[in-house]
């Protein structure tokens, strides 16, 4: 087994969205969501570039990557620090990336310019603070977020 425990495996999974922080080589950070975030095996994340310019500068400068995934509804996930590489066209790791996307079923994948994999050095849980008291169980918090996102997606069909 390697650094990516079964449970972190399935949360990345699940979830799907991961937002990536790089360091530009003025000092200043950069966030962005990847909606393309995904398991690579045991000791890699992946992410596709579909138009994510600076984080691959940043990566291809030689920043290390931390990846946030969260689970919105019980509020916790793992954070994930390494390395990463970005591979573009012709290469094995993009043909692999690619396909993985379509197998998934993917329809973006002619818009793939990269495939950024990171060898996760690093791995840690994410918890909220709402269970710092230990009054909220993960029902609990479950039923607050899955409250809120139903009346916020009610608020948008209005």
């Amino acid at each position: 087994m390697g650094i990516l425990s079964a449970d972190m495996q399935r949360v990345v999974r699940q979830q799907r969205l991961g937002f990536v922080a790089t360091v530009g080589a003025d000092g200043m950070p950069n966030l962005s969501p990847k909606a393309t975030t995904d398991v690579w095996d045991d000791d890699h994340l992946w992410f596709a570039d579909i138009c994510s310019p600076q984080t691959t500068a940043n990566i291809r400068a030689g920043s290390w990557v931390e990846v946030n995934v969260v689970d919105q509804f019980i509020r916790k996930g793992y954070r994930f620090k390494g390395p990463a590489q970005v591979h573009g066209p012709g290469t094995p790791a993009f043909d692999d990336g690619t396909a993985r996307m379509r197998a998934g079923g993917s329809a973006n994948v002619h818009r793939v310019s990269g495939i950024v994999v990171i060898e996760v050095r690093q791995a840690a849980p994410l918890v909220s603070p709402a269970y710092d008291d230990g009054t909220l169980t993960e029902h609990d918090v479950r039923a607050l977020h899955t409250a809120r996102f139903a009346r916020l997606n009610e608020e948008a069909s209005e």
